[in-house]
């Protein structure tokens, strides 16, 4: 029996890959922070809908998409094979929510003999701003294996009900998961208010990963690789790649009254991210835009709304769950 790695993403493990660890390494190929993941869908239902927002989000086929979810799927429900199965995670948002369905998935099935264990980091000495294991050496990553710790049941109950909760379709049992004790998942809780803090604001509208991004181009920072890494430097909590950011500003770009111009030679390309639609993009904010960003105006209010956040599916502006900085609260629209 051998040893597996689950990494988030190729990143991680491709360098995993160079180091001494021993053992198979599986990058873990999804985008739950994004699109659609609604409760109560069998197996079959479930890798449907996720396919066909890949596909539609990443310029990939939707039989391919589904293809490699079918497989991933499979390494879970083998997971007893494995003498020591190690999950190898960080602290922002992106990783937490992947976590999540992970350890769920986990107590769903017997391991056996099998040694369920975790590494998950926030920092890393000498890493300053640490934004994720991607940024390490291989030797750098393999001198975390020996301060994994094994899965406790505290964490698979917390995970399972936390997945429960972000995949409802009301926000609500979010809100109780982090008034509960989260300690036995140290960084949940930030990452939840991190969730929250996408919802729509009562201010104008959008989410603060919207609202960081009109900021960083009003002040200056109009091509893509100067956006991307000034948001990766203060908004390290949510742990996006180029390609969620890409998807973000575009969506600010295609409604019916735009709050952004994409201007470039390359965008009549599809959705997915390439070099050469990152370096050929430029942005700029509408007049709209400005109005938005001051407040004077709101982005629902203009655009409408079709939005999943996890399991919620926000789409109707009467009633609506938005976001509150000042009290840090979600608030229902329809109850105003």
């Amino acid at each position: 029996m051998s040893t597996l790695h689950l990494h988030n993403g190729d990143a991680a493990a491709d360098i995993a890959k160079e180091s001494s660890l021993a053992g198979e390494h599986l990058a873990w190929r999804e985008s739950l922070v994004t699109g659609p993941t609604p409760a109560g869908l069998s197996a079959t239902e479930w890798q449907r809908v996720r396919a066909k927002h890949l596909a539609e989000s990443y310029g990939v086929p939707e039989a391919d998409c589904e293809r490699q979810l079918a497989r991933q799927e499979a390494v879970l429900a083998a997971f007893s094979d494995y003498e020591e199965v190690v999950l190898w995670f960080e602290h922002d948002l992106f990783c937490q929510v992947h976590l999540l369905y992970l350890l769920d998935q986990c107590s769903r099935q017997p391991l056996g003999a099998t040694k369920l264990s975790l590494i998950c980091i926030g920092t890393f000495p000498g890493k300053q701003n640490f934004r994720g294991l991607g940024e390490l050496s291989p030797t750098e990553l393999a001198s975390l294996f020996p301060s994994r710790t094994a899965v406790t049941e505290a964490q698979l109950l917390l995970a399972t009900a936390a997945w429960a909760a972000y995949s409802a379709a009301q926000p609500t049992g979010l809100e109780k998961i982090i008034k509960q004790d989260t300690s036995a998942l140290a960084f949940l809780r930030a990452a939840l208010l991190a969730q929250f803090a996408r919802f729509p604001s009562v201010r104008n509208g959008l989410g603060r990963i919207e609202n960081r991004a009109l900021d960083l181009i009003a002040a200056g920072a109009n091509t893509f690789a100067e956006l991307f890494g000034r948001f990766g430097e203060t908004e390290t909590i949510y742990g996006f790649g180029d390609a969620q950011f890409w998807l973000t500003l575009r969506r600010l770009n295609t409604v019916r009254n735009p709050l952004l111009t994409i201007a470039g030679s390359k965008l009549d390309q599809p959705p997915a991210l390439t070099p050469d639609v990152i370096g050929d993009a430029r942005f700029s904010l509408t007049d709209v835009g400005h109005a938005v960003r001051t407040g004077d105006d709101d982005f629902v209010a203009l655009n409408g709304i079709d939005l999943w956040l996890g399991g919620v599916h926000l789409h109707d502006q009467e009633s609506l769950w938005r976001w509150n900085e000042q009290s840090r609260t979600l608030v229902f629209s329809g109850d105003a």
